[in-house]
């Protein structure tokens, strides 16, 4: 069974909804500092596309097909590549800037993900990320243990319980504190690699 992300038109009318409640701004804050060659992992339908500047040369990569359908649709000619965030095919150092959108909840394997992230990233590039993750209330954090297996199901992929932010950082990026931004589970941020 596919799930919510892997249907086109249904995640596009739910990030619609919760755009117009509060996230359209922070995708906005994604797309806005994205620089030079700029790898926007997991795409999706392409709704940071028309977003990044002109200063930013974006390529989108997505694992679905449907999906990459529509975000061409959505930015004609942008390029886009079908691939998983775990096995990205570019040479290392190749992007200057990645951003993530609500992706590595879903990802099968995050520190994969982020390793690939930092070996395409090039020298002084930075990630920008826009995540939700798990709760730092240790009730709330429970509930999403508890809901996490039916949630995943339903959603495609999608795992509200991960310590995104942990996984950025033990994959040897550094998070600047001055660009977090956390609004109960959801968290904004720019990383950079250790030591630049």
């Amino acid at each position: 069974m596919r799930g919510a992300e892997q249907i086109p038109w249904l995640y596009d009318a739910s990030m619609a909804i919760l755009e117009r409640l509060g996230l359209g701004t922070w995708r906005s804050w994604l797309a806005a500092g994205a620089r030079g060659r700029t790898l926007d992992l997991g795409c999706g339908t392409g709704r940071n596309l028309p977003l990044f500047p002109l200063v930013a040369r974006a390529v989108g990569v997505d694992p679905c097909g449907e999906s990459l359908a529509r975000a061409g649709r959505r930015s004609p000619g942008a390029m886009l590549v079908r691939a998983r965030a775990e096995a990205l095919p570019f040479r290392d150092g190749s992007f200057d800037t990645v951003t993530s959108g609500l992706v590595l909840c879903s990802v099968t394997d995050p520190a994969a993900a982020v390793a690939e992230m930092l070996r395409v990233l090039a020298p002084g590039g930075t990630v920008r990320a826009l995540e939700h993750v798990r709760s730092p209330l240790p009730w709330k954090a429970r509930l999403q243990d508890w809901s996490q297996p039916a949630w995943t199901a339903l959603s495609g992929g999608c795992h509200p319980n991960r310590d995104t932010e942990r996984n950025v950082e033990a994959a040897g990026l550094v998070i600047d504190r001055t660009t977090l931004r956390a609004r109960d589970t959801m968290r904004r941020f720019e990383a950079r690699r250790r030591g630049e």
